[in-house]
């Protein structure tokens, strides 16, 4: 086992290591890496089928669909003419687009608002002839932030309130105190000045930029989208559901935008496009990252990370917890925050049961850690990937240098401020 483990490290850290230096064959370099841990025996063969995420899958190629359609309609178009129409500058819609992925993103999935969102910034920026690698990479960050925010933001938080009987309203308020909604929101909001710092030369007027708005084709689409949303928010109230729920709606809604659009054009043409328009190259860079994580996972590799951050607490609580929030952003940099939470709850409920105190101060400190860390790299959390493949699929490269820019000074500036606001109120 000490040798698979010490090949499946070397492996992961030469994987990742091309995905830095040669970002073009990130999908070649995870692929590649997933078939020799299958091969070799660091991922069995028979736990492949549940190593990968299927519900994260079944949302991204469902929701892929739905947008599609979304941006044939112009819908995204008109929203853009919107907000020009209301922004100063280049700046302000950045400012704009972000707190509005981030609002979406509390109440659904990182991925679909991902896939939501980055039209409207496709067409502001396509419209006003900039690059949309700054703002489309802001709505992905600003997407995974705010994820923590409800019950039913990101999976993380669906796992922290099923092993700790937490209900949606606890994360809000709970014992008297304000839940870590408000935490992940303070945090929100003390990234705007990031924004406007990092676009601080963004400054030229807009007015006049859109002389006549967008008329949109056809609403059906942004109704679908609608439902979506509305789907997943009230799933997210039904007990013992399946795992693959939120990835069935998706899927489900997808089919249903096909049959409509074929009966309303009377023809396949627009059938085929959408299903044509699929990302496969995210959807292969996913589940190969999903089997790496897995294998790493299986061969001890997150066991161990856990127990050193643990061990390395001790008994001072206000240590401990420093420990899980910043070791938590490191680790979720660079795997799934998926098997990690799913690690770390059991170990921090026996932590704080030793030390005869409420866990919820750790777990409030690793869903913050876990999920804001994934911020800090391109292939920390599934929504930034997502928008990597969004730019690529519009000819747009993006280099880690890129995602760096924006990525650390988010992450750095939402985690410290949800890590202070915790520690005051549950420490």
């Amino acid at each position: 086992m000490l040798n698979l483990k010490l090949v499946a490290l070397i492996l992961f850290i030469c994987m990742y290591a091309v995905m830095i230096i040669k970002p073009r064959f990130r999908v070649h370099a995870a692929a590649i890496t997933a078939v020799i841990f299958i091969a070799i025996g660091i991922l069995p063969f028979q736990a492949v089928p549940t190593a990968i995420n299927w519900n994260v899958l079944m949302m991204l190629l469902g929701t892929m669909i739905i947008v599609d359609y979304f941006i044939a309609s112009k819908m995204p178009n008109l929203i853009a003419d919107i907000l020009l129409d209301h922004s100063k500058n280049v700046m302000w819609v950045t400012v704009y687009m972000s707190l509005f992925s981030g609002l979406v993103s509390a109440f659904i999935d990182n991925v679909a608002t991902v896939l939501m969102i980055a039209p409207v910034g496709l067409a502001i920026c396509t419209s006003l002839g900039i690059s949309p690698v700054p703002m489309i990479l802001c709505i992905a960050v600003s997407s995974n932030l705010q994820g923590a925010a409800t019950l039913v933001g990101d999976t993380t938080s669906i796992m922290l309130g099923a092993y700790a009987g937490m209900d949606f309203n606890s994360f809000f308020a709970m014992n008297g105190k304000p839940g870590i909604f408000f935490a992940v929101e303070l945090g929100a909001l003390a990234t705007v000045p990031i924004i406007m710092f990092l676009f601080r030369n963004e400054r030229t007027p807009l007015q006049g930029t859109v002389r006549e708005r967008t008329k949109v084709t056809n609403f059906m689409p942004t109704v679908m989208l609608v439902l979506v949303v509305v789907l997943l928010i009230l799933a997210s109230f039904i007990p013992n559901k399946p795992d693959v729920t939120n990835g069935l709606i998706c899927i489900c809604i997808a089919v249903m935008t096909i049959v409509i659009t074929v009966i309303q054009s009377r023809s396949t043409r627009a059938a085929r496009h959408a299903i044509e328009s699929v990302d496969v190259e995210t959807l292969i860079l996913l589940v190969s990252l999903f089997l790496v994580i897995a294998g790493v996972t299986a061969v001890g590799i997150i066991d161990d990370f856990a127990n050193w951050i643990v061990k390395t607490g001790g008994t001072n609580l206000f240590f401990l917890y420093s420990i899980i929030v910043w070791g938590s952003v490191v680790i979720s940099a660079f795997v799934d925050n998926i098997p990690y939470v799913a690690t770390m709850l059991p170990v921090l409920q026996t932590v704080t049961s030793l030390l005869g105190i409420e866990p919820y101060v750790l777990y409030f400190g690793l869903l913050t850690g876990a999920t804001l860390g994934g911020n800090l790299t391109p292939i920390g959390a599934s929504a930034k990937i997502a928008a990597v493949g969004i730019l690529k699929k519009n000819g747009y490269e993006t280099s880690f240098k890129d995602f760096m820019r924006i990525g650390v000074p988010f992450t750095l500036t939402a985690v410290f401020v949800g890590y202070l606001f915790i520690w005051f109120f549950w420490s």
